[in-house]
């Protein structure tokens, strides 16, 4: 039993406990609870997954009492992410001193959502529907580092993923970059695999950036066209290709370029795929200064934003799994606010 009574002060009705504790009324978990319940749902693989996490900790919760909680705060990270971005962003930490380089990645990766006709037994409408997720990570380079068995590691990086146009992906990144130090940055540096939104991004958002095509997808085409270019012959192929990836890593970019627009084509699948292939490096030939960049110690591959894709996936793209617009938004703004460090903006609102 709660007592509770008129406030003499302000004359309203209420129980003093419940207050003290920030209860609203009907509400039957504590701000402390929600914010721990809140904070597993984003790390833990499902909401089932985070509900069996807290019965460890000694408060056994039902999945869908913490996908109502991330459903009502994860809108609330949202607005904030909104109102965020009506101000000028503000560097977190103006006494370090100036990066020598700072880096964007991006990459995109497609989730599964729900369509018009889900849930109904007869209808002409898709029941599933697939979207991109755009991903983008920024961290200066000074903040990325080694293990001592040569893992690669980032102490502090920024991780945004949207469900929109690339602009919008591009607004929301730039804010958290410049918060991270952007802009007395040396020099900026995007990297990205051949898809032609990130190119479109870099030249709109940040256009006094260097750029550089992700060295392991420009093996992959290397290797198709190598493929081609050999009868589909693996092994036939693997000569071919590896000692014009050798050159194209160490310097002699062009002289690879020059042999591969110079390929004759045929109206062959093979020839089909050397056109495509001509035509991909053609486009990405100033994207491919491989030695030069890698001579200045800074990276010539997009692993970070792979692997924040990879991890998204992990969360995101379980079997099974179909989201609601609304649902994956606000699960997604609540980790952001995890691994951007507004967790507590959002417990201030809340």
């Amino acid at each position: 039993m709660a007592w509770q009574g008129k406030d003499p002060t302000d004359k309203h009705w209420g129980c003093p406990i419940r207050e003290r504790w920030g209860l609203r009324a009907h509400q039957q978990m504590s701000p402390a609870l929600e914010e721990k319940v809140a904070f597993t749902a984003t790390l833990a693989g499902s909401y089932e997954a985070a509900g069996q996490v807290a019965g460890k900790w000694g408060c056994p919760v039902d999945d869908s009492v913490i996908h109502a909680v991330v459903q009502r705060l994860g809108s609330v990270a949202q607005a904030q992410t909104q109102q965020r971005l009506r101000e000028p962003a503000r560097e977190s930490d103006p006494q370090r001193g100036a990066s020598e380089l700072a880096l964007l990645m991006l990459d995109g990766w497609f989730a599964r959502f729900r369509g018009p006709g889900w849930g109904k037994k007869r209808t002409k409408k898709d029941r599933v529907e697939w979207h991109e997720i755009k991903n983008g990570v920024f961290y200066l380079h000074e903040q990325a580092a080694r293990t001592q068995g040569g893992r690669g590691l980032i102490a502090q990086k920024v991780v945004v993923r949207c469900l929109g146009q690339p602009m919008e992906l591009g607004q929301r990144l730039h804010w958290e970059a410049v918060r991270g130090g952007l802009g007395r940055a040396k020099d900026k540096l995007v990297l990205g695999d051949g898809i032609a939104w990130i190119w479109n991004l870099k030249a709109n958002r940040w256009p006094d950036a260097r750029e550089l095509l992700d060295f392991w997808h420009g093996g992959q085409h290397l290797w198709a066209l190598g493929r081609a270019c050999n009868g589909m012959d693996e092994l036939k192929a693997a000569p071919w290709v590896e000692e014009r990836l050798h050159r194209l890593r160490h310097g002699r970019e062009q002289s690879v370029l020059d042999e591969i627009s110079a390929l004759k084509e045929s109206r062959s699948q093979a020839g089909q795929m050397i056109r495509k292939e001509k035509k991909y490096f053609a486009g990405h030939a100033h994207r491919m200064n491989y030695q030069q960049i890698a001579a200045r110690g800074w990276p010539i591959g997009s692993g970070p934003v792979e692997s924040s894709c990879r991890q998204d996936q992990c969360r995101f793209k379980r079997p099974g799994q179909s989201w609601t617009r609304a649902g994956f938004l606000n699960l997604s703004a609540l980790d952001e606010a995890r691994r951007n460090n507004h967790w507590d903006e959002v417990w201030v609102s809340a």
